[in-house]
């Protein structure tokens, strides 16, 4: 049965968070003279440290209740976050299936923490069989999946998720920063069936706003509790806020801009399979595909000549490349260089 107290830190359970000038007066009107703000300018204010805004509006699109939800410094935050809270240096271990997602790997570090890494299954699912063994570990305390997977592209198959999260006592972290290019369904609508699940989400993908760097994460009330005393009181500026408000706002752009990745993603695959030296091109959910070529070093180093930039994923995946999908003139001219390739 799980229990979330058995798997946080001590140390954690005991933090009085910090206490900002927001969280004791919530009011939007008066003269405020209580948070050492410059009364000047238009950015002088301290932004909500809780997003209320933007989290309606999720809400509002989500079907997720605002107190099951996280919004972070990207997604990125959210990983490292689940680190710090859970997992004590030097002693508790991390697990994640490979090839996957390079953060993984970092933030492990960062926290001194051992990662684990189970090899995925040929299709790039989770091998239930090889996993087992690690989930009676009781230094280990979670487990990443991404999906859609990066760099493969695919969403991970349900049973292998709901696997874990039913045999696995600490928490099962979701990685869906792909899952808008996917028809599968977000495992945020799941979370009164797992209290060991957190999903993690970006406005960096199908939103456009990689460069704003918000993510959100989707949880029980008790485990993002955690996160908010944890987490710096104002994670996420003002501007960032915004720009993901305005996006939700134009969610009519948002859907017409998916609707052309995602009609090019197949088209490009149509034209990549046409050509000789492509030997393989993966399933994808993603807004990007991994192509197996003769010699990946080679064509990565031709494209990068002609100005063409594509992820050489070779010593992840055997000669295999990453090329994200771009506007229909970007991939024609990906398509005709690869083309005169041999």
């Amino acid at each position: 049965m799980f229990d979330l107290n058995a798997i946080v830190r001590k140390n954690i359970l005991n933090l009085k968070p910090y206490a900002s000038a927001r969280d004791e007066y919530k009011g939007k009107e008066g003269i405020f003279l209580d948070a050492n703000e410059n009364p000047y300018g238009t950015l002088n204010r301290y932004p909500d440290p809780y997003q209320m805004k933007l989290k309606e509006k999720l809400s509002a699109l989500k079907g997720v209740p605002t107190e099951n939800m996280l919004i972070g410094n990207g997604s990125d935050e959210i990983i490292d976050l689940a680190f710090r809270i859970f997992c004590t240096p030097s002693k508790d271990k991390a697990l994640t299936f490979s090839p996957s997602y390079g953060m993984y790997d970092v933030s492990a570090a960062i926290n001194d923490i051992e990662l684990i890494k189970v090899p995925l299954n040929d299709d790039f699912n989770i091998d239930m069989d090889a996993v087992s063994p690690y989930l009676s570990d009781e230094c280990l305390k979670l487990i990443f999946v991404c999906s859609p997977n990066n760099p493969s592209g695919n969403c991970i198959q349900e049973e292998g998720i709901d696997f874990l999260l039913k045999n696995f006592k600490g928490i099962v972290i979701v990685d869906e920063a792909y899952v808008d290019f996917s028809s599968t369904p977000s495992w945020n609508t799941r979370l009164a069936n797992y209290p060991n699940l957190l999903v993690s989400q970006t406005f960096s993908k199908a939103w456009g706003l990689a460069a704003a760097r918000v993510g959100i994460g989707y949880a029980s009330r008790t485990i993002l509790t955690l996160f908010n005393n944890v987490k710096p009181p104002y994670n996420v500026s003002a501007i960032n806020q915004q720009a993901a408000i305005d996006a939700l706002d134009n969610y009519a752009q948002f859907q017409q801009r998916l609707k052309n990745i995602v009609e090019e993603r197949g088209k490009l695959r149509t034209e990549l399979e046409k050509i000789d030296i492509v030997r393989k091109i993966y399933p994808s959910d993603s807004n990007f595909l991994l192509v197996e070529v003769v010699n990946a070093q080679a064509v990565y180093d031709d494209l990068i000549a002609k100005q063409i930039i594509v992820r050489n994923r070779h010593k992840l995946v055997n000669n295999c490349i990453r090329i994200t999908v771009g506007t229909p003139e970007e991939n024609q001219r990906l398509i005709e260089e690869i083309r005169e390739m041999r």
